[in-house]
């Protein structure tokens, strides 16, 4: 039970550091997108995914770079890039072409002066370590990136949560959307 305590105060610790008044940015962000687009790589990749779906439940329009039914990505959708170093390579190149044809990108990741920061209109900084361990990064008991993950699916449960307030989407409207070939 202590190592599970530890991680709930790391959680915690990195969620109070965050900055929870950029939801509302993003919200408006999403909000005034034609489309949403997500891109990550390994378990970012993996919170990415699951934000989509989240999103999907809420009626939005979105789409996980990558899988083979997206289509392209054009001006005036969004991007949600997330890397934790903020220097994932594909998440880069993602973010730099979504800029360069007149999408706002928001990056997520540890380094708001990273390769990918420099791309986004918007940054969700999520100051927890990541796999590379470098000087001034939260301490933690978990391995690779694991704080980073947990924290950046917290904090878009959050936006997801705001996103179906501003949109007026309940619990059962959502339901509606959720998978019934199970």
């Amino acid at each position: 039970m202590d190592q599970i305590e530890t991680i709930l105060t790391e959680i915690s610790s990195v969620l109070k550091e965050s900055n929870t008044q950029d939801v509302d940015m993003i919200v408006k962000e999403l909000g005034n997108g034609n489309r949403i687009f997500v891109i990550g790589e390994g378990r970012s990749g993996l919170m990415s995914k699951s934000f989509a779906m989240r999103l999907m439940h809420l009626d939005a329009e979105v789409y996980v770079i990558g899988e083979t039914i997206t289509p392209a990505i054009s001006a005036g959708d969004v991007l949600i890039a997330v890397s934790g170093s903020g220097n994932t390579k594909s998440v880069i190149w993602t973010a730099e072409k979504a800029q360069s044809i007149g999408c706002p990108v928001i990056a997520v990741t540890t380094d708001t002066e990273s390769e990918l920061a420099s791309y986004a209109s918007l940054i969700l900084h999520v100051p927890a370590a990541t796999k590379y361990r470098k000087e001034g990064e939260q301490a933690t008991i978990q391995p690779l990136g694991s704080l980073f993950d947990q924290c950046a699916h917290i904090l878009f449960d959050h936006i997801c949560l705001t996103y179906a307030n501003s949109k007026e989407i309940s619990n059962e409207q959502a339901f509606l959307k959720h998978s019934n070939m199970e």
